[in-house]
């Protein structure tokens, strides 16, 4: 897993590097990159975005 405060853009191999968490697509090199993260359950979660538009139709899993 790769640390969400991380530079992505920086050495990171295709099957190292995130999804979107809305649509799949692989998170390599974006710019547009979004990552939330919470607490839950006493464990600190994330959830990673290609872009905007992605994050802001995210469901959260419900």
């Amino acid at each position: 897993m790769v640390d969400p405060t991380s530079d992505l853009a920086e050495d990171i191999s295709e099957e190292d590097a995130p999804s979107c968490d809305t649509c799949g697509t692989t998170i390599l090199n974006e710019p547009r990159h979004r990552v939330i993260t919470w607490v839950e359950d006493e464990q600190v979660q994330s959830a990673h975005f290609c872009d905007d538009d992605c994050r802001m139709s995210w469901d959260g899993g419900a």
